[in-house]
């Protein structure tokens, strides 16, 4: 948003004066300090307008110059095949690797949710989740799981993950990868969630934008996410 069309913007304060409406029974002090919230919640929702309009305004990024190999329920495909007629393509890689029991439950619980929008955002976008493990073992969980309408694909020759910073030598990590396609084929990165160590002092690691639905509800309630409980990939 440009600094012209921002001072164009009713003020925030003045937004949360119209926006609340008084629930029974709440006290002036309440009130007030809800009205004082609702403008903080305001200016965060432009903060990450701008933070979006930035990220779009990237120049272009570095072309893919490798034809990654992936294996998907069909056979081996690569990574202009996963755009499926879009130009854009968003990839996840889920820490699910061949030496693991069981996948990763912070990976888990956002692809859980990846997996309700995915019929939604494939009409728009591309999408592919890709991990160590042979392919038929992520559809065998994705079908444990109810996932549907979600691309999985097994990385064989780690070529992709270890270019991506999911795949290291002393384990996996996620990576959330955005990538593009010109009209002449050439692929290029165009975003990339580099957010691991930005945490604050006595924050668990998280992103920013969080896009989680796990953590955005649980910073709505009054003993917010905290730092001593995790998602499990079992609750029994």
């Amino acid at each position: 948003m440009a600094e012209a069309d921002v001072k164009l913007l009713a003020p925030a304060g003045e937004l949360a004066e119209k926006a609340h409406h008084p629930y029974p029974g709440e006290s002036a002090d309440y009130t007030d300090a809800r009205k004082k919230l609702i403008a903080e919640e305001v200016e965060l929702r432009r903060h990450l307008e701008r933070v979006a309009e930035q990220r779009r305004a990237l120049p272009p990024g570095p072309v893919v110059a490798k034809d990654y190999a992936f294996e998907g329920k069909d056979g081996t495909v690569h990574l202009a095949d996963l755009f499926e007629g879009h130009d854009t393509l968003v990839t996840y890689c889920w820490m699910f690797g061949p030496e693991r029991a069981r996948p990763c439950p912070m990976c888990t619980q956002f692809l859980g949710a990846l997996a309700a929008n995915a019929l939604d955002l494939r009409q728009k976008v591309a999408l592919a989740v890709i991990a160590r493990s042979p392919v038929g073992r992520l559809y065998d969980f994705a079908e444990e799981r109810g996932w549907r309408g979600l691309p999985l694909f097994s990385d064989p020759s780690e070529a992709f993950g270890r270019d991506h910073n999911a795949w290291h030598d002393d384990g996996d990590w996620p990576s959330y990868d955005v990538f593009t396609k010109d009209k002449d084929g050439t692929i290029r990165h165009f975003w990339g969630s580099e957010l691991g160590g930005t945490e604050d002092p006595g924050q668990d690691p998280r992103g920013a934008p969080e896009m989680s639905p796990l953590w955005n509800v649980l910073d709505t309630i009054p003993a917010g996410r905290g730092t001593d409980w995790y998602p499990s990939v079992d609750y029994s």
